[in-house]
């Protein structure tokens, strides 16, 4: 199956008995992409296709995000790191450059520093795990009754939705944009009164070169966590999207897939 994107392929593969969905495009030096979560791996479609034509890319959907089979348990950071581990072993990666946003930079930083050797280089964008500050309403839906309850509430309404599309537009497929990991992530990344994982006072163990890349209005990470992690970081440099928020790899794809293509290369 391909997307219509250029040539991205959409794939299936069995992770320690989970089917798990993922696309592919490109050749050359692979490339592991790994989603915020807030959205799945289709949210980096379009940087797929611009930085296929240098690498080959891999964007795994998450456990429980588009079309993966949820985990058995909750979603940690570790949790995900040790499935990013038996995702790439599957895929028999044995090194690869690492690109991780938001919830995804905590992933990709967390495998960074348990196992070095297989990356490349690491770029985190807007990632979690820098410091301890985190958007209000992160924070707040982390509290777990609110949680329960948004999460069962939100999935009803778009089920209701899809209900209707399927009855009354036959011929048009609507896909859920939350999922049950999506609406309850929050609970994993923060309490009420900060993130929950924080890894700066591991910045130093950083081994692979990093580059990473923020976007100077973000309202969800404060871009001073960015600056702060630069400066402890061995190898690493910063780029920052002055006008930009939170998803500055989607705002301004065309040059941030340079940026990023520049630094892998």
């Amino acid at each position: 199956m391909r997307n219509n994107i250029a040539d991205i392929c959409s794939r299936h593969i069995n992770v320690e008995g989970h089917n798990v969905h993922y696309f592919t495009a490109g050749k050359g030096d692979p490339v592991v992409v790994i989603h915020g979560g807030g959205g799945d791996a289709r949210t980096w479609l379009r940087n797929i296709e611009e930085l296929s034509s240098s690498y080959t890319v891999y964007a795994p959907d998450l456990p429980g995000y588009g079309n993966s089979q949820p985990l058995n348990g909750r979603y940690y950071i570790p949790e995900l790191t040790d499935f990013l581990d038996d995702f790439s072993d599957n895929l028999g990666l044995e090194r690869f450059h690492l690109v991780g946003h938001s919830l995804g930079g905590g992933v990709a930083l967390n495998y960074a520093l348990n196992s070095p050797h297989r990356i490349k280089k690491l770029v985190l964008v807007s990632s979690l795990c820098l410091g301890s500050e985190i958007a209000f309403w992160v924070r707040l839906i982390s509290v777990p009754t609110l949680l329960r309850f948004l999460g069962a509430f939100t999935l009803s309404v778009f089920k209701g939705i899809k209900w209707v599309v399927k009855k009354v537009l036959k011929q048009v497929e609507f896909v859920i944009p939350f999922s049950p990991a999506s609406v309850t992530i929050g609970g994993s990344v923060a309490n009420f009164k900060q993130q929950t994982m924080i890894l700066a006072d591991r910045f130093a163990e950083v081994l692979p070169p990093t580059l990473l890349v923020w976007g100077a209005r973000d309202g969800i990470v404060p871009v001073r966590q960015a600056y702060a992690a630069a400066r402890l970081i061995p190898d690493c440099q910063l780029k920052i999207f002055e006008k930009r928020g939170h998803n500055v790899y989607r705002d301004d794809v065309t040059e941030f897939s340079n940026i990023v293509r520049g630094f892998l290369n």
